[in-house]
Parts: structure tokens; sequence; C-alpha cells
């Protein structure tokens, strides 16, 4: 008996000692392989968006623009989805670990949801007041943003770079023309908004050029030959160069597109429109809402919160209705306080000052890469939106929340608080510093950005703003309720237009109706949801889903739960869809018990 079962257990120990080691082999090779396709997906991807390359600091690809709008960049894009599908697909799942089981997920999510767009006429209207890539390359030219200016070749990599963009900036037009034909074109409330965008590019003196800025910010480290031929070089590109070639763009759309400019509100208004909504939907949401669903749980968050909002408003002891309310707010003089841009910049670093103490209560884990808060550039600042811009990869370049202040003196500070929160800390520039920081992770993950995950957290962080010593005023309390009133409106107005035939004047009227931002800033935010349908839908459907999953940790787990355990589970694995999220969360949940 005895010896038998030694036997026994000998020949368990010689099963087990031989049986993982083959498993370990193999598990290793399916490893490694996984791996090389996820770094090889991601280093294709630099190749054929370079200029995600360099935000993400990475500075091989900095003299390249790709034509964006050609079909041979369309097909080999297409192409790299369809490949890099097809081999994921591959991976056996059994044969992966938790981690490369997500990572599969969503490597199949973003090929499908990438794939599912070519399907559209995306590319018909490549120009608008808020989103397309003459914006984001504004910032560029400044010298202020993530393509570096330091070294001579690095000017050198610019003028390239800017090569390609104008060959990208000509093809804009073409494409509008096909539009017009097709009938994919702007509405011209936004063709408006584009032009003075464009105007201000047209500028001859070379000392206020956006351009030309960089070379106002010359290294004194630079030889005389080289200064003299970079600054030759950039007069020639800002005056032969970038000066026709938006001129041109500009009267094409100030005259021929403009006459051509709908008069349609929503996406409703173009070919195939509501198939393209539901797929921003998707997209943006990461669920497969449908429009009506989303506009009907807009209206009853827009009830609860003006509910909440009575609450202070009785605190404050106003005696007139919520709107009235509302307009008291947006004029309230105590509430515009500054006579300076510099003033507004100190606020948001006076906030920050208030929070660190109570940071530890709520998060054990905290970004490496640095932070300041900047003022928008004035090329943008009248259509922009406040807004953060991530730090380098290697935390080198800091995390930037910027904030415009196109008139300091009707500047309202009563949603400071819960804005610095959203767009700092511990809203986007945790969520994105700690991805990027995150070594775990495969390097396409870094950056990947998936709209109802990361700005649903950033919508959940202004919920935290009495754990972390703010919102000890009434009133800004209720701009935290007005931001996230804010946000329930967009589930509102975006459906409106673009899938139950709002115009933009009923979306501005309901907005006005229910919420205490200005009228020129509303006119905005409206115009923005006309420009990228879907996009405003992604916070409040995040957050709501963040706040179901912390309720559901935070009454199954009772004394167990751990709320900076929980927002590190939320953080760690950097942006997800929302399903994807859920399932971590749970399987989290039922390891803690």
């Amino acid at each position: 008996m005895t010896q038998k079962f030694t036997i026994g257990l000998l020949a368990i120990a010689f099963v087990f000692a031989c049986k993982p080691k083959e498993n370990q082999e193999t598990s290793e090779n399916v490893s490694g392989a996984f791996a090389e396709v996820l770094d090889a997906y991601y280093e294709d991807g630099l190749k054929l968006n370079p200029i995600n390359a360099t935000v993400a600091g990475d500075n091989r690809y900095n003299d390249q623009f790709p034509n964006f709008l050609s079909d041979d960049y369309k097909a080999k894009l297409k192409g790299h989805y369809e490949d890099y599908k097809s081999q994921i697909e591959s991976f056996e799942e059994a044969k992966l670990s938790d981690t490369e089981r997500l990572s599969k997920a969503i490597l199949q999510w973003e090929c499908d949801i990438n794939l599912a767009e070519f399907k559209f006429n995306k590319d018909l209207t490549p120009i608008d007041q808020m989103w397309s890539a003459n914006l984001f390359m504004g910032q560029l030219a400044s010298g202020s943003s993530a393509q570096p200016f330091a070294t001579v070749e690095d000017y050198d990599h610019w003028l390239k770079r800017v090569d390609g963009y104008l060959n990208w900036l000509s093809t804009t037009e073409t494409k509008m023309r096909e539009g017009m034909e097709k009938g994919f074109v702007l509405p011209k409330s936004l063709i408006t908004k584009v032009l003075p965008q464009l105007e201000s590019q047209t500028k001859s003196n070379l000392d206020e050029h956006l351009f030309y800025q960089p070379i106002l910010k010359l290294p004194e480290s630079f030889s005389d030959v080289d200064k003299d031929r970079i600054t030759t070089a950039y007069a020639d590109m800002v005056q032969n160069k970038v000066v026709p070639a938006y001129r041109k763009l500009s009267d094409f759309m100030k005259n021929e597109y403009m006459a051509s400019g709908r008069e349609s509100s929503g996406i409703q208004g173009v070919p195939d429109g509501d198939a393209y909504y539901q797929h921003q939907i998707k997209k943006y949401t990461t669920t497969n809402m449908t429009a009506d669903e989303i506009h009907e749980l807009g209206l009853s968050e827009v009830k609860r919160i003006r509910d909440e909002m009575e609450k202070i408003k009785e605190e404050v002891g106003f005696e007139g209705n919520l709107k009235a309310f509302f307009d008291f707010v947006r004029n309230n003089q105590e509430l515009m306080p500054f006579t300076d841009p510099q003033q507004v910049i100190d606020n948001f670093n006076a906030i920050h000052d208030r929070m660190k103490p109570q940071i530890e209560k709520l998060f054990d884990v905290k970004p490496k890469t640095p932070f300041e808060v900047r003022r928008t550039e004035a090329f943008r600042e009248n259509s922009a939106s406040a807004e953060y811009n991530p730090g380098s990869l290697d935390g080198t370049r800091p995390g930037i929340f910027y904030t415009p202040i196109p008139d300091v003196k009707r500047y309202n500070t009563y949603s400071d608080e819960s804005l610095f929160l959203h767009e700092a800390i511990p809203g986007h520039h945790y969520q994105i510093s700690l991805t990027q920081e995150n070594e775990d992770l495969p390097k396409f993950r870094k950056t990947l950005w998936y709209s109802g995950y990361g700005e649903g957290w950033a919508l959940y962080s202004e919920s935290l703003g009495k754990e972390l010593g703010l919102y000890t005023d009434p009133y800004q309390v209720f701009g935290m309720l007005g931001a996230e009133m804010h946000r329930a409106v967009r589930l509102v107005v975006d459906t409106g237009l673009h899938a139950k035939g709002w115009t933009r004047e009923e979306a501005i009227q309901y907005s006005l109706d229910n919420e205490a931002e200005s009228e020129a800033s509303i006119i905005s935010e409206i115009e923005r949801y006309m420009a990228n349908p879907g996009q405003a839908l992604s916070y409040k459907i995040g957050q709501l889903k963040i706040r179901e999953l912390r309720a559901k940790a935070e009454e199954t787990l009772g004394e167990k739960f751990d709320i900076r355990q929980f927002h590190n589970q939320v953080l760690e694995t950097g942006c997800v869809p929302l399903a994807l999220l859920e399932e971590k969360i749970d399987n989290w949940i039922a390891l803690q018990k």
C-alpha cells in the first residue's frame, strides 16, 4: 500500500514535471509569436500614420506626412487591417494568457471597426472647423507642441513634412469637389467657421505667421550658416507654399463650396447617413446601442440632473426658475473675476494644489509624466474646447491641458473644478499617462483611444471632486452638475441632429433650455457635434458604465472594497471597449470574493 502509493506519487510527480515543461515551451512559443504580431501591428501603424509616431515621442518619421486621402494610401490602410485581422484570429484562445486574450479581443475590435468605415465616404468632407488634420498641423507648426525643433535636423524634417502636408491640403479640394457632385458636403454654418481658420494662414507678415514661429525660436547653438539657410528656407516655405495653398483653398470654400453647402444640420442630410451614424455610435461608445435608445437615456438623465440642480438653486437662495438661474450663472460678474489670461491658468494650478493632499486616498499609482496647463493657441481659440494633449511615451514631453480664453473678462469660473478633474487630474492625464507608462502592455495598446472608455473615465473623474477636497462652493457643485448635464444634453442633441431631423437651431435651443453654458459656447458645441457625429455620445455612456461597475463592486465586496484597487483595475489595462472592461471588473470582483 505504502509502496504503491509512493510509486503513484512518483508517477504523478513525473507527469507534472514533464507536462508543464512541454506546455510552457508551447506557451512561450505562442506568446513570442503573438507578441511579434502585436509589435508589427504597432510599427506598421506608425509607418502608415507618422503623425501618431510624433505624438508618441517617436521621432523616426518626423519628416513624413502621407496623403491620407489618396486611393493608394486607403488601399494600404485597408490591407493593413485585413492582414492583421487574419493574423490575430489564427491564435487559439486556449494557448494565450489572460492579458494576451484581452489584446487579441482589442485588436479584433480595432480591425473590425476600422474596416467597417471604408464603406462610407468620410474622405469627401476632409476639412471641418474642429477635427481635421490642418488644425493639428497648426499646433505642430507653432513650435510648442509635439513636433520637436531642437536640432538642425528637426528644422529640416519639418520642411519635408510641410511639403507632404500641402499635398494633402491640395487633395482636400479635389475630394470636396467630388463630394459636391455626390451630395457629401458640410453644412453652411460649419463652412463659415472654417473660413477664418484658413484665412489666418494667408497673412503676409512673416513674424506673425504660425508656420514661421519656429524661426523665432531658433536655438543659439546653431551655426550662422545653418541659421541663414533655415531662415531662408522657412521664409520661402511660408510665402511661396503655405500662404498660396491656404489662399487657394480659402477662396474655393468661400465661393464654390459655400454655394453648395448643406442646409441640413445632421448626417441624415448625406447619402447613407443613417448607416454611417450607427457606425459612428458603435465606434465612439463601443456599444451596440441604437440612436433611439441613447436619445431616451439622454432625456431621462437630463430630468435627473435638473432635479439635482434645483437643490443647488435653492441652496444659494435664487428665487427664479431653473432657466433663469442658468442665465444668472452665465452672467454673474462675481464668477468672472479675471482680467489677465494668466489668472485663468493660475486658478487651475491652485485647484491642483488643493487636491494634492487627498489624491492618495483614491489613487495609489500616479503617473510619472509631468503635467502643464496652457492657454489654447490664438489661431484656433475661438472654435476650440478645453482639451488634453498627451505627453510622450517616454515622459520627456509633458501632458498638456489646453484651455481657450478668447475673452478673459467673460471667462466664467463656475465649472473650473470639474473641468480640471476631467481634462487633467485624475481625468485624461492619469488615464493616458498611466497607460503609456505601463510596461506590461504591448505598444499598440499604449496609444489606443476608445472614446467610450477614455471620455467615460474623464467624466467619471468629475464625480470625485468631494472625495478630493473640492466642491466646497455650491457654484462649483453646480458647475459639476452643469458639466454632467452638458454630456447628458449631448445624448439628446447629437441623436436629435443625426437621427431625428433636428436643425442646428433646435439643438442650440434645447441646450440653452437645459444648461448654463454661454450661448457662444453652446453654438460652438452644437457645431462640433455636427462635424463629428457620435463622438459626443461617448462621455455619458462611458461614465454610466464605470459608475455601474463601481456600484456593483461596492455592493458585492462590502468592506473588502478598496477604491484605490478599483481605480487600478479600471486604469491598468488602458483604453478598451466597454464590454471588455465590464468583463475584466466582473472577474476582479469574483476574485476578491
